[in-house]
């Protein structure tokens, strides 16, 4: 009997240091790769906020959020060294770029190295776009003391292994829904992930993309939702990026479109959208507002 449980031990240990030993071998091969956090929202609003830290640590951002969004952003870059190396603003709405201006405003010791902006020409804003809220944002980021760079259509280029293309930039002559269909879209990847950013992107600047030398290079992993998940690209935009997980800066109210009479009560597309996506592999949704999320 003793000698029978002595054999059955050294089986136990040994089956553990194999499956120990092969966790390990899996672990090592297993290449490294940036984790991106999708920020949860601080008001009851709708914003977009994207934080990415490279292998080495770099911090890059996107967008960022409303104004009060700005404490809890910041307080998050903090914990995390407190320097960006790239903040990238996809266009000039409150929701996506009020937070840096408030942190431009009151740094608190942040670094920012670079600023990827294009900022709207006022007379153009002036006449196709004239809310006071862009007007004021465009201004603030034009005459902040900070380094800023513009986009190139069609810029490819690497920040500490994280591969960011530029596939759209501005469209002036689409004057419909005219700030929204001036977002950038950003693809970031590397050899392990990717993921397209086409910010608030409405079905005109996302069918005319379709149509350029760099629709074949949308297809990713990962999609942020367009237009916090409704109004936004078209139902043929989602069948080219054909993404495994979509990223939803969405909160709940707008994920249920709902206007304070339940499910569906409201105006927006949002329920359409998520049906559009049932058509698709979509191995998970990632919901803003479930709180903080993080992808290794």
């Amino acid at each position: 009997m003793e000698m029978r449980v002595i054999w059955w031990l050294g089986l136990f240990v040994v089956g553990m240091a194999a499956a120990h030993g092969a966790a390990v071998g899996e672990g090592a091969l297993r290449p490294p790769t940036f984790t991106l956090w999708q920020l949860p929202n601080q008001t009851p609003t709708q914003m977009m906020s994207y934080v990415i830290r490279t292998v080495n640590g770099k911090v890059l951002v996107v967008d960022g959020g409303n104004a009060g969004d700005g404490a809890y952003l910041q307080r998050f870059i903090r914990e995390r060294g407190n320097k960006v190396e790239a903040w990238f603003i996809s266009h000039m709405h409150g929701d996506h770029v009020a937070a840096l201006c408030q942190i431009l405003a009151n740094p608190e010791g942040m670094e920012i190295k670079d600023i990827y902006v294009e900022l709207p020409d006022l007379e153009w804003l002036g006449r196709y776009a004239p809310e006071s809220e862009v007007l004021e944002l465009t201004k603030i980021l034009a005459n902040a003391e900070c380094s800023r760079k513009p986009y190139t259509l069609g810029a490819d280029f690497s920040i500490d292994g994280v591969r960011i293309q530029v596939l759209g930039v501005g469209n002036p002559e689409i004057t419909q829904n005219a700030i929204n269909n001036s977002s950038v879209v950003l693809r970031m990847s590397d050899n392990v992930k990717s993921v397209l950013f086409p910010a608030d992107l409405g079905v005109e600047g996302g069918d005319k993309l379709l149509t350029t030398e760099y629709a074949d290079a949308l297809p990713s992993d990962y999609v942020q939702m367009a237009h916090h998940g409704q109004n936004g690209v078209s139902e043929e935009f989602y069948r080219k990026v054909n993404p495994s997980y979509c990223l939803w800066p969405t909160p709940k109210w707008l994920w249920d479109n709902d206007r304070g009479q339940g499910q569906g009560s409201g105006p927006w597309q949002t329920l359409t959208v998520r049906a559009w996506m049932d058509k698709l592999d979509i191995k998970r949704h990632y919901v803003m507002f479930e709180g903080l999320h993080q992808i290794d």
